[in-house]
């Protein structure tokens, strides 16, 4: 448990509740809780390892002096914990309106702190981007609040929806039959062009998707663009996007992407850094994408003087808040840069987020990253958000438009506590099967 001083309480179930006394104004933070969670993850592969049994985040209530709550969702990483715990005990006590000033408490909160991403697939933290990760949480619940004082779903807090169903892409990963000493999955091994093409066919089928993206960087660079080719002959209608996660050189960037010339709708980071990646945009047809190489704010200036990339992957939860994902996407707009939407193994919290912000952007045009299917558990309850035709339709109700499952949470929270897993390590995780797997970046 983690002593705050007075003003913080504990049980044994909830690791985080901070409590003030009632706040005069009736719309002010009076508690806010912080629950971490755990849910079954398949043995999905990528460039630095492959996923854990358990997928960790954390669930964020913040509840006014009137009784309403508001939900937001982030990580689950000790560290990454503890910097939640020192926003909420730097905000409790603010109206919930007060977001210009609840982010500048919690950047006093967080002074001098900086985060680390453990799976090496988000780029590198500076101490801004993890005031932005923190604080983007703690955002999103006082829209929801806040749309639910107004009678109006956050969409409307936002500008109002230019779009009432948001399109998602079928996000496709290599994988293992199971985890290491447990039976077979309900998704079934996929290391081949074939397999991958079975796994496409099932999502589709499943959820609509009408755009294919492929995590690589897991299998030699040949069998990767094999596997693309296979997608093409099956989708031949399909936008279908490749993304290796920096694990390839310049030349072999170039040669790839040369190769896909017409078939892939964008390349997303195949080589590490601003300027590699503007060494291979210029010899390669279509544009490159990323979420590992602009990551802030602070990255944009040089990816435009450089002309690295040609489509910035957002997500709300590392570019600070759903506001913020519209001042990108405004900067996007300026300088003529595609915009679509990075995910990470998320929550019906997070979906919902990322449905309200995107159905409000105009120039979000690209289907966003899920990793929604392949997940069997969650913390809302059912029936909150459903896909059709590879799109979930924007809430309508108040807030978020989501409401949360005490039961589902408390079992995803037993979950936590029972798995052991408190920071996320791919590679970590891998090398227990494999000492001498290599995650370099450009190692092909």
């Amino acid at each position: 448990m983690f002593d705050h001083g007075p003003a913080v309480t504990t049980t044994p179930s909830i690791l985080e509740e901070i409590v003030r006394p009632l706040a005069v104004c009736p719309t002010g933070i009076d508690k806010i809780t912080i629950t971490p969670v755990a849910f079954r993850d398949p043995a999905l592969l990528n460039a630095v390892g492959v996923h854990q049994p358990f997928a960790i985040r954390s669930v964020i209530e913040v509840v006014t002096s009137d009784g309403l709550t508001g939900l937001g969702e982030s990580y689950g990483d000790l560290a990454h914990l503890e910097q939640l715990r020192l926003v909420a005990d730097a905000i409790v006590g603010l109206d919930v309106f007060s977001n210009n000033q609840m982010f500048v408490r919690a950047g006093a909160a967080l002074r001098g702190v900086v985060g680390r991403d453990g799976h090496g697939l988000t780029g590198a933290i500076s101490a801004a981007g993890t005031l932005l990760r923190a604080y983007s949480a703690f955002e999103v619940a006082c829209l929801d609040v806040q749309g639910q004082l107004l009678a109006r779903p956050v969409v409307d807090l936002l500008g109002g929806a230019v779009r009432t169903a948001v399109p998602f892409s079928a996000y496709l990963f290599y994988k293992w039959a199971a985890h290491p000493g447990e039976k077979p999955d309900a998704y079934g091994a996929a290391l081949d062009p074939d397999s991958i093409v079975e796994q496409a066919r099932w999502m589709v089928s499943q959820y609509g998707f009408t755009a294919i993206k492929l995590k690589g960087g897991v299998l030699t660079p040949r069998q990767e663009v094999d596997t693309i080719f296979a997608l093409r002959d099956a989708f031949p209608a399909v936008p279908l996007r490749l993304d290796p996660n920096a694990a390839w050189t310049v030349a072999t960037s170039i040669k790839v992407g040369q190769e896909l010339a017409g078939v892939l709708e964008y390349l997303e980071d195949p080589t590490s850094g601003l300027s590699a990646m503007a060494d291979v945009a210029r010899q390669v047809a279509m544009p490159l994408a990323t979420n590992m190489c602009v990551v802030g704010f602070e990255d944009v200036p040089t990816a435009i003087e450089q002309r690295s990339v040609g489509v910035i992957l957002s997500d709300h939860h590392y570019w600070g808040g759903l506001r913020r994902v519209q001042e990108l996407a405004a900067i996007c707009d300026t300088f003529d840069l595609g915009l679509s939407m990075h995910s990470n193994s998320h929550l019906g919290i997070s979906l919902a987020a990322m449905t309200h912000v995107a159905a409000a952007v105009p120039n979000l045009t690209y289907a966003l990253d899920t990793h929604w299917p392949w997940k069997d558990q969650d913390v809302i309850a059912d029936g909150s958000l459903t896909f059709k035709d590879g799109s979930v339709t924007v809430p309508t109700s108040p807030g978020l438009g989501v409401e949360l499952d005490r039961d589902a949470l408390d079992e995803l929270h037993r979950q936590y506590l029972a798995c052991g897993i408190t920071t996320r390590s791919d590679t970590v995780y891998m090398r227990q099967f494999d000492p001498s797997f290599d995650a370099r970046p450009a190692r092909w």
